[in-house]
């Protein structure tokens, strides 16, 4: 989970509930029984038709899964872990294995890390945030409806955790002004899974709101020489994401119906909190300059100079005009994540090459040939349910090379493939651990499990019916074919 970006930080345990029941020397114990286990299995003689190298592969990726899943090790030592052994096994040249950790994701993901701590650090995303809210807020309704949109807008630019992060001191002021208690008041449910399921949505709809997306377009590129610009992303991803900004808050009004008269005393808690803060400085100026050009260049220009190029530049000219220090960078930015992303695309550039993926998709689909439209729809339907359990990026990790492997046998389009691996990664709605930005409402005390639980059952489903909706008739037109 990414550093909370507020005062003072919430202690969430988003691990699974077994592992935190279970002591010390129980974890020691399972830690034992998988070395043991992966020892007997590389004494094994490779089955049929996979080489040693593949076979050792398939080990080293089960043994990551298992350690993704459990959650026994954080998710950054497992990848690195993963991609020491790949030169140790002989699966993989160590030089090969390394030089895989300069993918341009990684350094795309860095500055757009980057900027989004601009944004957060100088205090340009707070203010926004409370200008839009004061502004277009003037009942319940429309209050709820600026939390949720303005959510999801931000999470276009910036990482979804670090939009819920930003939001959830705001919302709670807000709360707290209007005087709503925790478990009784069904307007503050409404807020916080406005937060929630704002930042999930628009999360999806670019480069910029979480991990998923440049890792699998790495591992696209690592694959194949494919390639997707910003603009080519966004509008495959919108045509999911206008719909489901309207579903969604009909459904959070469904089930969160506003149960007071005015939101007057919250309006004048937040104009209060404008006139503390004052006229923008130079530092906010320069980030939004620096902001608004960047996104311009990623769409106009992302394919002739660069994603990553594009991104390192604006993080050097926020240097440049000295509008953050690199102190305020160490402590925004989510450095787990990058380390993450060498030994994700690593290990599934290992699989690729030693025939271990192709293997598995061999042995899976056996004597039938599945239609392309079955594959997108399962692997899309698993994509989102593992989502819920393990985080958004291990899923695409997991997923990716054993879809590109399918897609190649099968004659499909990999860029589609790609989107139906990484678009349902991001929208895990049920459970707290499914992605901070739930377990960041849900820790705010006026939510329940099955507040959750139950909207986020029926959203996810809608979710995924209308990215097959988008698959079959709206991708097709834009050159998307499964």
């Amino acid at each position: 989970m990414e550093r909370e970006l507020f005062d003072k930080p919430l202690k969430i345990d988003t691990r699974p509930l077994w592992l935190i029941l279970i002591d010390r020397s129980t974890r020691y114990q399972v830690f034992a029984g998988l070395i043991i286990a992966c020892a007997i299995l590389f004494r094994l003689t490779p089955p049929e038709g996979l080489s040693a190298a593949g076979y050792h592969a398939l080990i080293v990726f089960g043994a990551t899964i298992f350690l993704w899943i459990s959650g026994l090790l954080p998710i950054a030592v497992t990848a690195l872990l993963s991609m020491a052994l790949l030169p140790l096994l002989g699966i993989m040249e160590a030089k090969k294995t390394y030089a895989l950790f300069g993918n341009e994701a990684v350094f795309f993901i860095i500055g757009a890390f980057i900027l989004a701590a601009a944004m957060t650090g100088t205090g340009l995303s707070a203010r926004l945030a409370r200008a839009m809210l004061a502004r277009f807020g003037k009942t319940p309704r429309s209050l709820a409806l600026t939390v949720f949109l303005l959510s999801a807008i931000l999470s276009f630019c910036m990482s979804e955790h670090a939009v819920a992060a930003m939001m959830f001191p705001v919302v709670a002021e807000i709360s707290t002004s209007l005087g709503l208690e925790r478990g009784r008041n069904r307007y503050a449910k409404l807020l916080f899974m406005a937060i929630a399921w704002g930042c999930i949505i628009g999360g999806i709809a670019t480069f910029l709101g979480g991990a998923r997306a440049p890792l699998a377009v790495g591992m696209l590129r690592e694959a194949s020489g494919l390639d997707y610009t910003f603009f080519e992303w966004t509008v495959a991803a919108i045509t999911i994401v206008a719909p489901l900004l309207v579903i969604g808050f009909l459904l959070l009004l469904l089930f969160f119906p506003p149960d007071i008269a005015g939101v007057d005393e919250g309006l004048r808690f937040l104009n209060r909190k404008r006139l503390e803060t004052g006229k923008m400085g130079y530092g906010e100026m320069t980030v939004a300059a620096v902001m608004v050009v960047t996104i311009v260049c990623w769409m106009a220009l992302g394919k002739e100079l660069g994603l990553a190029n594009i991104a390192i530049l604006a993080m050097v000219a926020l240097f440049v005009f000295r509008v953050v220090s690199w102190q305020t960078i160490e402590e925004y930015v989510n450095w787990g994540i990058i380390l993450m992303y060498g030994g994700s695309i690593a290990l599934a550039t290992a699989l690729e090459k030693t025939g271990a993926a192709l293997w598995i998709v061999e042995r899976g689909l056996g004597a039938f040939s599945p239609a392309p439209l079955m594959v997108i729809a399962v692997i899309s339907l698993v994509s989102i349910l593992l989502t819920e359990c393990i985080s958004h990026a291990a899923v695409v990790a997991i997923l990716m090379p054993i879809g590109m492997s399918l897609a190649k046998s099968l004659g499909m389009d990999l860029r589609v493939m790609t989107l139906a691996i990484a678009l349902p990664a991001g929208l895990a709605y049920c459970l707290p651990m499914g992605t901070p930005a739930t377990a960041i409402a849900y820790a705010s005390g006026y939510l329940r499990s099955k507040d959750i639980i139950i909207p986020g059952a029926l959203v996810m489903s809608i979710s995924w019916l209308l990215f097959m909706a988008a698959a079959i008739f709206i991708w097709p037109l834009i050159g998307l074919n499964i």
